[in-house]
């Protein structure tokens, strides 16, 4: 247990950074834990376990500031269920290699939300049938790449609730983490079901990810939200490009090996 306490730290840090981007953790956690040697499966368990402790902190302490839709995030959350267990099951087919790829994808688009999150702001509410339509098939997707990748959602729910609905981005990034609470949560059970976690490991970095998701929604208020926005997207930025390097070096050793 000793040599794994340094997940705690990891949690904290990530949680604090997830709550108050409304992105989750896991695109802190996944890419570390990747470089760590974590099989695919198993970082994107532990990292929704941190996912769902940041965000029932999170959520308490975002909804004492009355920024959470609770009705509209209930229902987006629920509608992820079915996406996370197909995600779940899919997750296990995946190598490694090809995981890093599609992964650093996912990173890059976090890093463009990221900087870009107070520009998209969007003046007008659309809560239109076709917005609803949009909503659920939306829902589906994050709930796949949720389980999938371990990160939650966020990326496809604070953009959905800014842009296509017109939720003020103060309101947005606290619905989003009441959202992830049923997205990882379903997760995380149909990961457990799989054989895919490791309780332990997922425990060390829940408590950290608890305790930085309280500080992370204080911290929201007062930070200067710019600067964390460029540091926060350099990071992202260079873990995606590592996990290009890795997994075309992979590739490539193994074609002059054969």
């Amino acid at each position: 247990m000793i040599d794994q306490l340094w997940l705690i730290p990891l949690g904290f840090g990530a949680g604090i950074l997830g709550s108050m981007i409304g992105l989750g953790g896991g695109i802190i956690v996944v890419p570390i834990l990747t470089f760590f040697g974590f099989f695919p499966t198993l970082a994107a368990s532990n990292s929704l376990f941190a996912a769902f402790t940041n965000a029932v902190a999170s959520t308490i302490s975002y909804s004492r500031q009355k920024r959470v839709e609770f009705s509209l995030g209930l229902k987006l959350g629920i509608l992820t269920i079915p996406g996370t267990v197909f995600g779940a099951y899919i997750s296990s087919d995946v190598t490694p290699e090809v995981f890093k790829i599609l992964f650093g994808f996912v990173l890059i688009a976090s890093a463009i939300y990221i900087f870009l999150r107070k520009k998209i702001e969007s003046k007008e509410q659309n809560f239109s049938k076709q917005m609803m339509v949009f909503a659920i098939g939306a829902s589906f997707f994050a709930g796949i790449i949720s389980a999938f990748f371990g990160i939650g959602g966020g990326i496809i729910f604070v953009p959905l609730m800014v842009v296509g609905m017109g939720m003020a981005m103060k309101k947005a990034a606290p619905t989003s983490q009441l959202i992830l609470l049923f997205a990882s949560l379903s997760g995380v059970i149909v990961h457990t079901l799989l054989g895919h976690s490791d309780f332990l490991q997922a425990g060390l970095l829940g408590a950290g990810s608890f305790v930085g998701g309280l500080i992370g929604a204080r911290l929201s208020v007062e930070i200067n939200e710019r600067y964390l926005q460029i540091l926060v997207s350099i990071v992202i930025i260079a873990a995606a490009v590592k996990m290009f390097f890795d997994s075309l070096s992979n590739n490539l050793f193994l074609l002059i090996t054969d």
